[in-house]
This record gives C-alpha cells, structure tokens and sequence, in this order.
C-alpha cells in the first residue's frame, strides 16, 4: 500500500502540471479552456518534431531538454497572441462563447495532428531515462522521471503562488479577477493582463505536453482524457487556488493508483468517482482559491 500511495503522489505530479494552466486561465479571467488537453497533446508533438527536425540522437536526454526548452517561448508567444486576439472577445457573463471556440480549437487540433503525424501513437524518447529508477529499501523503486515531474509541479506550484502574492504582475492579475471595471479605471488595461495569464498557462502547457511524450505514447486523440484529469483535478482542489490544485491532483492520482491495485480496470473509474463525490458535496472544492 506504501508503494501505491508513493506511486500515486507521483501520477499527481503529472496531473498537477496538467491543471495549473487551467486553473490559472479560470481563476483570472473565470474562462474554462476547453482544449487543454489538446494542447498538451501539441505541446508533446511539438517537441517530437523538432527532435525528427533536428537530425541529432533522439535518444540523448540533453537535446529533449533543449529542444523543450526552445518551445516554452513559442508556447508563450502563442498564448499571449491567442488570448489576446481571439479568446479575449469570448469574455464577459456568458461562459458560452468561450466554450464554443475553445471546443473548436479542439477539433482543429485534433485534426491538425492527424494531418501531420497521422494516428499513430508516439513518444520522446529520452534515452532510458523514463524507466530508471531510484531503490528505497528491497522492495521500494521510485522512477526517476515521475521524480522529476513531481519536483517540476510542486516547483510551478509554489512560483505561481509567489507571483500572484508578491508581485506587481500577480497583483494585476488579481486586480482584474476581483474587479475588471475597477481594475481599468486604475489604469490597468485588462485585455493584456489576460494575455499575459494565458501566456504563462501556455508554458505550463508545453512543460505538461513534452513530459506526458517522454512519459508514455501520445497521439492525436489523447485530448479530452487529460482534460478530463485536469478538470477533475482542478474541480477537486478548488478553482483558482494552486496549492489546491496540486492537493486535487494527489488526491485523483492516488485514488487512481488505490483503483488500480484492487482492479487493473478500476483505477480510472475511481478516480472518476472521487470527482462527482466532491462536485455533490462540496462543489466549490476542498480548498477554495486563496491568496496567499
């Protein structure tokens, strides 16, 4: 059961990186980003292709991590283009629009791959690194990448608290979250300040997409299942709140890990589960958005 729980804490490190991006984008600019998941999957070919692109040795860590590295300001640029000139006039009220174009981003990525990379599944290969490990004891293995995922995630965690806590940008960010009217009239222009939201939930997205490709096999339609987990993730812990999402996404990774050592069939299922208990009985999360 110890190995379960450990194994379980370090899927919620994935799930974590899944999720900050969505609840960054909500807990700003109260948008619910339908592709999420989408653009992890993008986020992960991305890095695939300029491995391809590259013509070096796909199996050396070194160039992953440059080539992921290379990404981020592409992943940001875009971000900040996307929320700027198309999301931003999606706002307001009404949650609809926002729905509606972020669905069909969906189903243009989705399509987009399957043009580019066609259906089947793939992966970054990282050298061996995905199936090392580090021994605890005779009976206790811990991989070195999950390791590495869940120290990123708590990481991306903690900076993102301390941005909206301790800086001018953060301050904006929650300016125009609490009040965007008011936030205006003090001379804040909240159409870039939610550009600039977007853009930093953008390079958790790429940071999630190329450690989901070295992790396992990703195709096109892997999507709606991460954003599924990210959803549950964020609903769990509380919108808006990020050590909350990272509570959320322990507690769904555990909770999978538990399902699955009872029933290979039942992990997922469990998770799902855990998820509608807490939407019926505590639908505002267990641990709401905060500020410090």
């Amino acid at each position: 059961m110890l190995e379960t729980i450990v194994q379980g804490v370090l899927l919620g490190g994935l799930y974590t990186l899944f999720a900050l991006g969505q609840s960054l984008m909500f807990g700003v600019m109260r948008l619910t980003n339908t592709a999420q998941g989408d653009f992890i999957i993008l986020g992960a070919f991305a890095v695939i292709a300029g491995v391809s692109v590259s013509g070096g040795d796909a199996a050396a860590p070194w160039l992953v991590a440059v080539i992921a590295l290379a990404v981020l300001p592409v992943a940001f640029t875009f971000g900040y283009a996307l929320q700027r000139y198309v999301l931003n006039g999606t706002l307001g009220k009404d949650p609809l629009p926002s729905l509606v174009v972020t669905f069909g981003l969906s189903i243009v990525i989705q399509n987009l791959l399957l043009e580019l990379f066609s259906a089947d599944p793939r992966s970054i290969e990282t050298g061996g690194l995905n199936t090392q490990g580090v021994a605890l004891g005779d009976s206790l293995s811990l991989g070195v990448l999950p390791l590495v995922v869940l120290a990123l995630a708590v990481a991306a965690t903690g900076a993102l608290q301390w941005l909206f806590a301790r800086t001018a940008l953060g301050r904006s960010f929650r300016a125009v979250s609490d009040d965007r009217e008011i936030a205006e009239l003090m001379g804040l222009n909240a159409k870039k300040v939610y550009a600039f939201a977007t853009a930093i939930a953008f390079v958790l997205i790429a940071i999630a997409g190329a450690l989901q490709g070295m992790r396992t096999t990703v195709s096109p339609s892997d999507g709606p299942l991460l954003l599924l987990f990210a959803f549950e993730a964020v609903i769990i812990g509380g919108m808006g709140s990020f050590w909350g999402t990272l509570a959320g996404a322990m507690i769904l990774g555990i909770t999978q890990q538990i399902g699955f050592r009872l029933d290979p069939g039942w992990g997922i299922w469990a998770g799902h589960i855990v998820f509608l208990v807490v939407l019926v009985l505590r639908p505002q999360g267990l641990f709401p958005k905060t500020r410090g």
